[in-house]
């Protein structure tokens, strides 16, 4: 039997989860979860029990989100809530990966506004911090700077996303299901591959520098010649340190040493 909708326990598992990475409780442990949508969709896909179908979805999401930057820490969207959201209702409605992108587009928008919020908060914490400065208090400092903003965090993203995953998902589950299929649904498809390939030109626009684009395209290459061989991902990637290994090795004239 599928799942028709998230428990109160799958609800708040995840909602905590996203409450801990907006927080930064974790120092710069939190940007990764933060920044790239694909931690995020392994805990959901933990939690609801179907791990490859919500990574195959959530491997989508990061595409429209490679060479997203984040000035000043806030970003246009937010990607952690936009998977939070978009893969659960995804798994729900049935919906293709292309499909889920148009879920999460608004959401991640919508998410930016609630990590704003935090920052705003954040303010009125400001002249404690200064009082406890000229006091020399290191107990009120690690209070003021990371144990009260966490608090913050948590109070604001754990009801917001607990309510939006128990209460919104399985309803835009529903809709989007029914509407799956159809012209809409054609059109959201087409547009989030377009957002896809923006994504990717992104990334390889921030790599800039022309001498790094013929292990893109080998990658890509290797990728689709090898594909009935069925190699996995770590493969790859063992290839992939090993040749960038040899680049910087050769690039930096240095010599093996007996």
């Amino acid at each position: 039997m599928e799942q028709s909708s998230l428990t109160v326990a799958q609800a708040l598992i995840i909602a905590l989860w996203i409450a801990l990475v907006e927080s930064r409780a974790m120092g710069y442990a939190s940007l990764n979860p933060r920044f790239s949508p694909l931690m995020t969709g392994l805990v959901v896909g933990v939690v609801m029990g179907d791990i490859s179908t919500a990574m195959v979805i959530t491997a989508t999401i990061q595409l429209i989100y490679m060479g997203s930057i984040a000035p000043g820490g806030a970003m246009p969207s937010e990607p952690a809530v936009a998977t939070a959201i978009a893969v659960p209702v995804a798994i729900l409605g049935g919906l293709k990966p292309s499909e889920a992108i148009a879920i999460a587009v608004p959401v991640g928008l919508l998410g930016s506004y609630l990590y704003q919020l935090r920052f705003f908060l954040n303010t009125f914490i400001v002249r404690l911090t200064d009082k406890y400065a000229e006091e020399l208090n290191d107990r009120g400092l690690t209070f003021s700077i990371i144990i009260l903003p966490t608090m913050i965090s948590f109070l604001l993203f754990v009801p917001a996303m607990f309510i939006a995953l128990y209460y919104g998902a399985p309803v835009i589950a529903d809709f989007t299901s029914s509407l799956s299929g159809g012209m809409i649904f054609h059109i959201l498809d087409v547009v989030g591959g377009g957002l896809a390939a923006l994504g990717i030109a992104l990334i390889i626009k921030v790599i800039g520098k022309v001498q790094f684009l013929p292990f893109f395209l080998l990658a890509y290459f290797m990728e689709v010649m090898l594909k009935p061989l069925e190699i996995n991902t770590v493969t790859y990637a063992i290839v992939g340190a090993i040749i960038a290994y040899l680049y910087v090795l050769v690039g930096s004239g240095n010599t093996v040493k007996e």
